[in-house]
């Protein structure tokens, strides 16, 4: 039996403990510490990886903390547009959402896409009627609607600016600097690996702007020959560099191990003037989670020890 493994991100950026209050560092553990253990839950129990990247994503989703799901920022329209990527390693099956509106998880519709459509990415307003199709949760405006994201919207819209995610707005003990987005990869039992990204992606974005979080390569990848990823950080960057198939193809091409591999990306993601971070786990149960940011909210376990969760550098 291989080694199970399970790894999870709530974001990456200018995160420093002199930023965040312990009550609310208490919240971002807690909330690592729930999603982490859905997933964990599934693959102990001989669950399969794509199960379980799913579960934790899920928890993510659900928490307003998170820029996915209920926590997604505001757009220059006010309105929330949610994006999300599923990516199985054993059959490179994928499926994704872009700028969908008010489906209360938009990773569950991402797996219904690849297992109930021949497409991997729908969008708009055809992908949310494939969600009332399918049936999938839905909620209102108010669901998604959180005091503080609605007040980095103010502040982006009087500074002329998109910010990434978490952005300054006000008390930075309120609001530390995080390049959002939510993130799961997983190796189970038979040694395949799953990958699975969510995001609501920059504060007053336009024009149904989509970044890395739905596009396979870019911001989610799995295979089972070599690793799954899931980024977070400024997207267009990660979409530049193909950052999750980078990772991949230094494994395959050149021979480098998953930490060497994630190292690589994550070094050639600066040297474009890019920020951020990715998590990866191979399918021997190696975990990787680079990044060139300040901190990265991030946990994981595998079958060879305890739960580890981190916030900064």
């Amino acid at each position: 039996m291989k080694k199970i493994a399970l790894a999870i991100h709530g974001g990456a950026g200018t995160i420093r403990k002199s930023m965040i209050t312990k009550e609310l560092e208490s919240k971002y553990r807690e909330g690592l510490k729930n999603a982490l253990e859905a997933g964990w839950k599934i693959l102990q129990a001989g669950g399969t990886s794509l199960d379980a990247v799913e579960a934790s994503v899920i928890v993510l989703e659900d928490n307003p903390l998170f820029n996915a799901g209920r926590g997604a920022v505001f757009t220059h329209d006010e309105k929330n547009e949610l994006d999300a990527c599923v990516m199985d390693g054993k059959t490179l099956q994928a499926g994704a959402v872009a700028f969908v509106r008010n489906v209360k998880n938009p990773i569950k519709l991402a797996r219904l896409v690849m297992e109930k459509t021949e497409h991997i990415l729908l969008a708009g307003v055809g992908a949310n009627e494939f969600a009332r199709q399918m049936e999938v949760e839905f909620e209102t405006d108010e669901y998604f609607f959180t005091d503080f994201r609605y007040r980095q919207l103010l502040t982006a819209r009087e500074e002329h600016k998109i910010q990434l995610d978490h952005s300054g707005v006000q008390s930075s003990k309120s609001n530390p600097k995080s390049l959002g987005t939510v993130g799961a990869v997983a190796c189970d039992f038979l040694g395949n690996v799953a990958a699975a990204t969510s995001t609501g992606g920059m504060t007053n974005k336009k024009f149904g702007r989509v970044g890395d979080t739905p596009i396979v390569g870019a911001g989610t990848y799995a295979d089972d020959k070599t690793c799954a990823v899931s980024c977070t950080g400024h997207g267009e960057f990660f979409m530049q560099t193909v950052a999750a198939y980078d990772v991949a193809c230094r494994m395959k091409y050149k021979n480098l191990s998953l930490s060497e591999a994630a190292n690589e990306t994550i070094e050639h993601l600066r040297e474009s003037g890019g920020e951020g971070g990715l998590i990866a786990v191979d399918a021997v149960g190696n975990i990787a989670l680079p990044f060139n940011s300040e901190g990265m909210y991030r946990a994981f376990i595998t079958s060879d020890g305890a739960a580890i969760m981190e916030i900064y550098k």
